[in-house]
Order: structure tokens, then sequence, then C-alpha cells
């Protein structure tokens, strides 16, 4: 609407725009709407997150021990014990030292929610230069109300979203809200649409402001519209903060075990009591039953096994990291592993994201240009006639005209953007009537270069030195991105020549520009005059000038009557201008940019050095037709090659791989096609505006049907991700702007970009690519996989030492051998060698063959029925091998009970290193030399373990006086040693068992979900949040 019409709608005087609103209008309307902020969500405090972590029952077990010790602890004083006061409150002291390091690992390692709201305000404006009664004043922008009149200039933040009322070259920054990397220019004048007005893209909005955004260039001012949570990007921190937050599925596993535990320990215990109490009543009264059924609770308490899950993650998070994969938040460690869609963007994820010349294409030959090459040679081209002879498949029968309109050479803008991306768009390409000599045959097939063979240097330096030489930008530092000025379609020129082993800059130096037409994307060419250079030109032309023009294929051509032959510079054909056309609308069918290079010979009297020459000098000279056609040079952002084999190695896990970007789709078919996301599954693509005209079922229907989402919006990002979950799907989904923050929130897995993105993204992600690479992403997935499987293996170690070591006393006492172990040890034991074991398993590396696996089922428990029969079996050999020792020591050696809970104590450890040295493998033999390798941390725990049974043993005082134990003899420490290669041998035993029952077809991967698992509970709605259309529907950058 326009100027007036806005102050009408807004209810606001007609002399605003001069005077400001008064102190009394600006009170009452902050009033009215609020402060101009966002709202903050609730925090948690300190003492909340402490509790998080201390609520569970196993906690409140040990707590109920501690207490009861205590109490032990004073009775022994009573009693005059010592010994007893001493156990008791070691006993206390490490009970509540478990509890500490637990709860302080879990509150430093839990991931803040609130951090993307944060990064949303550290976007806005602090102060905002407003006109109030008449006068400009600077104020807090939380002041700024719907109805102030903003005084914005180069260089500031704008405060709020505001309606323009006046400019003067004014251009702003929105490249974190919409996408556009260009600013956008701005005007007062209405906006003609159809339809809903919310619906108009943010980039076409060219007489609005948003909050957050930059003015890059130029003044203006502006009636403020929206403030606060009612501006664009409060919108989208109100979308990001009312998406669900979600529990992974081992936090939500590791509760459920947890219940179950303490059910089993509560079980056990109960009958340590009674049998105590009842079997053993000689030698205990009900308060020494009680204490003896709190040691049995003790030793099945896994104290270390939330530090462990922790240690699981954070060593997980720590080798992704070296990996250029950030995680934010630990438990996402675990989400990577069931993904089974990647969503991710093209540009510089999948691409290198550098424009980069691929092919060079002269009258009769094609030059394939190895665009990952690091060295500067000559052969970096090669002649290939094949390579991109034929058009692509979907565009084989059409005309010229309208391939080019379908790709990456179209002069028409994509939503969202006031011009098209490729400022030397082709705007009229039709095959021309047959020039009279034909457009085909009376070529050297072999000139100048065999088919197979490279160029010569001076063939390239004079294919490319137009150019070269016509052009201002500015090579990067090494040919790579760093440094560069200028457009990146002209700068992938200077690239390709850079790495053929030209000298760009010293040519360009030695060659000055005498005059030029500068480029304008009303007639899409640039044109330099200069010195003829004898070594390229030839000689003879002393009193001639060379005139390089670079620009639109179409344009070029209409203006070209001859044409290098074979590209050699010197030998001039007539043009043949049907076979050209043809070769550029083949180019542009495999979605790659077409520049087109020429050349000419003028007389010097025609120009003067400094002459300011206009368009006029190339398309209006008598002559129409007198360029001649050196080449066409076909660029690409390139795949990044380590992205094909991510790809493969994805799609080999069973995880599917789609590309989202905002490009034409002729242009992300054939990117994907190299990457070999187009396939006979998944043949061709679609395109953002027709996913917006779909109903949900046919929307759910094609992201199961195509792997490319071209010229597609954040709010589209947002309906796959939608879609997908919808069909049970684990997405992953990349993005680095503002607007991507949802999707990236709603995603399972958000992946933020760490080199491109913004803050509000990587604050919204699960992981940060530090390099912005695909591949980083399947690595990542393979992580996730591995934290599974260690989890497991972690399980497999802890629950039957902790189960064994709880069990021994109730089996010691019931078969009357006393109390095997004693509530010192037990503790030593869960916090010593279980935790040190247990990391072992931890930090195994992948076994082979993990990234042949399907993803994990959606619902799978961590325990299923034949790791539950591993650790029953685990369980029961230990116990059995403790209680066997004690029983031989109490026949042949003696009764006392400090030496059968000396041998007890170190047979339960030396079999938990058999348990721990099976489990590294979870199918393949530990009978193997990979027993010796892999894993440096195994061999270190293992002898810290034994040193540290050693010590307690033999150590006078900390043996009898703290551990109640006696020194061991040779003899004791062969039953010990006998108990650990019994306990190692049947755990290979079982795993030999497993392996005939997998090759006979059964689940022992425990992948299937069966009675233990609770199945996919997730809804399957794909309703978007409210105000998801304000994110807008200008596309993606390309």
């Amino acid at each position: 609407m326009t100027v007036e019409a806005t102050l009408k709608e807004m209810q606001l005087k007609e002399d605003l725009p001069s005077s400001g609103l008064s102190k009394e209008e600006a009170d009452q309307r902050l009033e009215q709407f609020g402060p101009n902020k966002m709202t903050e969500g609730k925090k948690k405090t300190l003492l909340e997150r402490i509790w998080d972590q201390v609520a569970n029952l196993l906690v409140l077990l040990l707590v109920i021990i501690a207490v009861v010790a205590a109490f032990a602890a004073v009775a022994a004083s009573a009693r005059d014990d010592p010994q007893g006061v001493l156990t008791n409150c070691i006993q206390v002291g490490l009970i509540a030292m478990v509890i500490t390091v637990n709860t302080i690992i879990g509150v430093v390692q839990e991931g803040s929610a609130e951090k993307a709201a944060e990064a949303l305000k550290g976007m806005l404006s602090a102060d905002a230069l407003v006109l109030r009664e008449g006068k400009e004043v600077q104020i807090p922008s939380v002041e700024v109300v719907p109805g102030d009149i903003i005084i914005l200039g180069t260089g500031d933040k704008v405060p709020a979203d505001c309606r323009f009322t006046s400019v003067s070259n004014i251009a702003c920054g929105e490249a974190a809200l919409t996408g556009e990397s260009v600013p956008i220019d701005k005007t007062t004048d209405a906006i003609e649409v159809e339809g809903n007005p919310e619906q108009t893209p943010l980039g076409d909005r060219h007489n609005m402001a948003f909050s957050a955004t930059l003015v890059a260039q130029g003044s203006g001012r502006a009636i403020v519209v929206a403030t606060g949570d009612n501006t664009q990007i409060g919108t989208i921190n109100a979308l990001v903060s009312t998406v669900e937050e979600k529990k992974t599925n081992v936090l939500e596993q590791i509760d459920h075990i947890s219940k179950i535990l303490a059910a089993l320990i509560l079980t056990a215990s109960t009958c340590t009591f009674l049998v105590a109490f009842f079997l053993n009543r000689k030698d205990y009264d009900a308060f020494d039953a009680v204490l003896v059924a709190l040691v049995c609770a003790v030793g099945m308490i896994p104290e270390g096994l939330e530090a462990i899950v922790t240690m699981t993650y954070a060593w997980a998070v720590s080798n992704m990291a070296s990996h250029n994969a950030i995680i934010r938040a630990l438990p996402a460690v675990e989400t990577l592993g069931s993904v089974t869609v990647i969503c991710s963007d093209k540009t510089g994820t999948l691409t290198q994201n550098k424009m980069s010349v691929v092919a060079f294409v002269t009258s009769n030959a094609h030059y394939r240009v190895d665009v990952n090459a690091t060295d500067r040679v000559n052969t970096n081209f090669v002649r290939d006639d094949s390579y991109l002879a034929e058009r692509a498949d979907h565009q084989a029968n059409k005309s010229a005209g309208a391939v080019v309109a379908d790709g990456p050479n179209s002069a028409v803008p994509r939503r969202g953007r006031a011009e098209a991306s490729n400022h030397m768009a082709i705007e009229n390409l039709e095959n021309p009537a047959p020039s009279a000599h034909g457009d085909a045959g009376g070529e050297d097939a072999d000139y100048p270069f065999a088919n197979g063979d490279s160029p010569s240097f001076e063939f390239i330096k004079g294919g490319l030195i137009a150019g070269v030489l016509c052009s201002h930008c500015v090579l990067g530092t090494d040919g790579g991105r760093e440094g560069e000025i200028g457009n990146p379609t002209e700068i992938s020129i200077l690239r390709a020549a850079y790495m053929a082993g030209i000298d760009v800059e010293g040519i360009k130096e030695k060659n000055s520009i005498v005059a030029e037409v500068p480029f304008s994307s009303a007639y899409k060419f640039m044109s330099t005059v200069h010195e003829p250079i004898p070594e390229i030109d030839g000689p003879g032309l002393e009193d001639s000038w060379v005139v390089y023009v670079k620009g639109a294929p179409d344009r070029m051509l209409a203006l070209c009557n001859t044409q290098m032959k074979g590209g050699v510079i010197g030998e001039v054909e007539e043009v043949r201008k049907t076979k050209w056309t043809e070769q550029i609308a083949t180019l542009s069918s495999h979605g790659l940019r077409v520049l087109a290079l020429c050349k000419a010979i003028i007389p010097k009297s025609e120009v003067s050095a400094g002459d300011q020459l206009g368009p006029e000098f190339i398309n209006e000279r008598p002559q129409k037709e007198w360029l001649s056609m050196v080449g066409l040079c076909a660029i690409q952002d390139p795949p990044r090659p380590e992205c094909i084999d991510a790809i493969t190695e994805a799609h080999g896990a069973g995880v599917r791989v789609a590309m989202i970007t905002g490009d034409h789709k002729d242009t992300a078919i054939a990117i994907g096609s190299t990457l070999g996301l187009v396939d006979e599954k998944y043949p061709s693509g679609i395109t953002g505006p027709e996913l917006d005209a779909m109903n949900e079922e046919e929307l759910m229907e094609a992201v199961q049907k195509y792997n490319i989402f071209a010229r597609s919006s954040p709010e589209n990002k947002l309906q796959i991700v939608k879609a997908l979950q919808a069909q049970k799907e684990i997405s992953s989904m990349t993005g680095d702007g503002v607007n991507d923050a949802p999707s990236l929130k709603q995603a399972d897995m958000g992946v933020a970009m760490g080199l491109e993105g913004t803050d509000v993204a990587r604050e919204a992600s699960d992981m940060i690519l530090a390099d912005d690479n695909f591949a980083t992403i399947v690595y990542a997935v393979r992580e996730g996989r591995v934290v599974w499987d260690n989890l497991r293996k972690v399980l497999l170690v802890n629950t039957p030492i902790n189960n064994a070591q709880g069990m021994s006393v109730l089996f010691g006492l019931l078969f009357g051998l006393g109390q095997p172990l004693n509530a010192i040890q037990i503790l030593y034991s869960n916090l010593i060698c279980a935790v040190t074991l247990g990391f072992v398993t931890a930090i195994e590396p992948a076994e082979e063959g993990i990234m042949e696996l399907p993803p994990r089922r959606v619902g799978k428990r961590l325990i299923g029925r034949y790791l539950l029969l591993r650790i029953l079996l685990g369980t029961a050999t230990l116990i059995t091998m403790v209680c066997l020792s004690v029983l031989w020591v109490e026949k042949v050696v003696s009764d006392d009970l400090q030496v059968k809970q000396s041998i007890a104590f170190n047979t339960l450890d030396l079999c938990a290193i058999s348990i721990c040295l099976s489990a590294r493998f979870a199918y393949n033999s530990s009978l193997h030399p990979r027993l010796l390798t892999g894993n440096k941390g195994c061999w270190y725990s293992v002898a810290l373990v034994i040193i540290l049974q050693i010590m307690i043993t033999y150590i006078p005082k900390l043996n009898d006086l703290i551990f109640s134990m006696a020194p061991m003899t040779g003899a004791m420490w062969g039953i010990s040693i006998v108990g650990m290669v019994i306990t190692f041998i049947v755990m290979e035993v079982e795993k030999a068992v497993r392996r005939y029952l997998k090759a006979k077809g059964s689940d022992t991967d425990d992948r299937e979900l069966d009675g233990f698992d609770r199945g996919d509970t997730r809804t399957s709605h794909m309703h978007l949040p409210a105000n998801a259309h304000k994110l807008g529907t200008a596309e993606l950058r390309s």
C-alpha cells in the first residue's frame, strides 16, 4: 500500500513523516504494543538443573544407603568399633562423591535450548534514531513503537520492521533473513500484489526494511509497522521457541533401565535380608541383616553408568570435532545412528562453493577441465569430445530457448529475487537459419589436438585470454576463494587459466586496458581494447587494436560472422551459428552457466587510449556481425570429490540423501547426477513452487519420490522435514540462514554451517559443520552408529559386574560361604573397575561393516533379547567364578573372612577383564590378533586394574584396615586366573553360537522390533507451525 494508506491503516496523522510521534503518543503506543523486544522463554535455574540430575530412583537408593551407613557409623562409634566407623564413613563419602561427580558432569554437559533465542536477540539493534515531535532523537531500540519514524543510514542496523517514506539510494543487506546475498535496493513505491499480501516474498518487499538487517548503502526514513514478536525475525524466534524439544532414545532408555534395575535391586536386597536374618541368624541380627542387604544393593546399583554414558558421548564428540563435526548437545550423537534421510544444501556442502570452468568448447572440440587439480599444468585440460556432447535426457526434445529457460542461464528471476542471479543470462536463443557453408562436416577431427590429448599451453592461453584480460576481477590466493574480488562466474575463467599455468596477474599487468565497454546487465557483455600480443595474435598488427568481448552467448553469437577454427587464434572460418546454438543449449541442459569469449581486430584510428566506450561500440557497428567466436566456457560450482564417496557410503548404509537448493532444476539435477542422487528410483527433481501447490498427501508422496528439491524456500525446508517425519523417517537437515532455524530445530538432526552460516542457525542446530562439508555429516552418522554399539558394549561390561557384585553377596550367604564382598570393595569396583573397563568399550573404534547395515529402527531398546541373554550369561558366569573361588579357598586355604573376601574381590575383577576383552567385538572373535590393536586404552585400562588390585591386596593397612582383605597366595592367584580364562571362553563360545545363528537368518543383531521394544510412537501429522508462511518463499541461495 502507499505511504498515505499505511498512515491511515495505522491511524496516524498525515504529517507524521515530517513531525514524528509526540511523547504522549509514543508512551501510549508503548503501553499498547509493549517494548520492542522478543519474548524470552523460561530458563532453568542451576538448582532446577541439579534436581534434573538427581531426581531418579537409583540416586534415591544411594541416598538411603548413605543415610543407613551414617547411622551404622554412629552405632559403631557407640560400640567402640573404630573399624566399623571407618568403613561406614568411607562408604558414605564414596556415595556422596559418586552422586556429586555424576551431577556435575550432567549439568556441565547439558545443552542449552535457549541459545537460539539469545542469538536472535544479539542480532537486534541496541539504539535507534527516531523522529519525535519534529526532532531527531536517539532512543534505546526497546522503546521504538509502531508509528515511529526511523532515520536510517549506511551501516545502521534496522531496529524494527518498517515501511519507507523517503529513500536516497538506500539498499539493505538481508542475506541472513532471505538468503539473498546481494543488497536489496529500496523504494517508496506501493507493491502491486495478487492474493494474500502475506505471501509476498520478503525479497520482493522493496518498500520495507526488516528488523536486524543492515543498511548497506544510502539513507532513508521509514514508518515502524511492527515491533518485537510481530516482526519477521520475531516470528522466527517464536517458531524456534515452539518447536518441541526432543529427548533422545538413549536418555529415555537409561531412565527405563534405571526403573527396572531399581525393582531388581529392591528384590535382591530383600532376598539378601531374608537369607541373612533367617538362614544366618547366628551371624546377623536384624540391623546387621539390613546392612548386608544394603551391601547387596550398593553392589547392584550402577553408580558409574551415567558417568560412563556421558564419557561415551564425550569421546565421540571429541572424535567428531577433530573431523570438523561439532556436536552442541551430547545426546544428539545417538540420534545420528538412526538417521534415514540426510537433506543437504547444495552450495558449499555438496559442492565446493567455487565456480569453476568445467569445459571449454571450441568450434570442433570439447575440452574437459580437471577442477580438482592441484598442479598448474596444461594437462588439466583434456580433449574429450564425448563430454557434454549430448543434451541431458529430460531436455532432449525441447527447443533451444526452452532448454535455456529451465536452467541457470535463464533471464527470469527466481522467487524472492529482484533479478536473475546470472548477470550474463541468455534472453533469446533461437535456432538461426543455416549458414551458406552449412553447419557440419568439413572439419579435421584431430585438429588441433587428437581426442584424448591435452592441448598446448599456448592454445589454452590464446583460448582464455579474452576472459583473462576482459575482466577487473581479482583471483584469490593460489587460485582459491580467499582474497578474490569480483563476480564468481567471471573469476572461474581466471582460475582455469591460472591452473593451466598462465601468469594471470602478470599478463593483465603487461597488457593493460586501453579502452573498455563496462559490463551492464542491460546488454550483458563487457569489452576491452588492448595492444596486440605477438605470441598470441601473430605479427603485423602494430597499427591495430585487439578487442576482447565476454558475455551472454546469445548476444555474442548474434554479433559473430566468423569463428576461430578449432579455437586456434588467427585461423578464421565462417561461423556455424546453428552448431553453436545447439552447443549452448546442450551445456545449459546439464545445468551449466555458459559464457562466450570473442575477439576482433580493429584499426587504431577507431579508438584512442582512455576512451569511455558505450555498448554501441560493440552492437551498433556498420557491419553488425563482426566478431570472431573463440569458444564457450561451461561453468559450474563442482561437486566436492569426497562427497561422491560419502554419498555412496551413505547409500550402502541404507541412508537416503536428498539435495535442497534454491538453484535451477537443471543445475540441481546435473549436480545430483554426478553425486549419484539421481537414478532409476529417483529419476528427476521437483521445485519449490510445485511443492507449494500440493496438499499433504501429495507432499508426503513427493518427498519419497524425489531426491532433488530445486528452487526451494526456507518454508519448503520445513514442509519437507515435517512430511518425512510424518512417514516415520529420521531426518537430518542442513541450513545456514536465520530463516533456516525453524527447520533445523524441527529436524531430528539439525546441521548448521560453520563457515557460511549465521549464529542463529548454529544455535538452533544439533551439530555444526566446521568445514561445511557433506562428507563430514556421513562421518558423523558413522560415529553415531559406533556410539550405539559401544553403549551396548558398555552395558554388557558394567551390568554383569554390578549384578555379580550384589548377587555374589546373596548367593554367598545362601550357600553358607559368608559375605564374599564388603561395601568398600563393591564401591571400589563400581568406581574404578567398572568405569575403567567400561571406558574401554566406550572408546572402541567402529567394527568392520558398520556402514553396511541399515539405520537403527526407531523405538529399539538398547537391551534386546540377545544382549539380555549375554548380560545374564556374563552375570551367571561371574557369580559362579566368585562363589567357586570362595568355596575353594574355604576348603583348601582358610575359613577366615578376609581371605575369602580377598579371593572373591580379585576373582571378580579379573573375570571382569575377560568380560571387557570379549565385549570389544560384538561378533568377531576376540581370540584373534585384532584384540591387541585398535584400542590403546584397552591395555592401559587392563594394566591399571591389575596394578591397583595388586596394590590393594598387599599394601599394609590399605588391605586389612580399609578393604578388609588378606594378602593372596600364589595358589589363590592361580584360581582367580583360571576363573578369568573360563569367563573369557564362555563369552567367546556364546559369540560363536550367535554367529552360527546369524548365518541361519536369526536376528542376533537385535535390529528388528520385538516384545522388548516400544516401536515408533511419533505422531504422523505434518502441520506447520503457525506463521510458518512468514519464513518467506524467497528461494535459497544457489
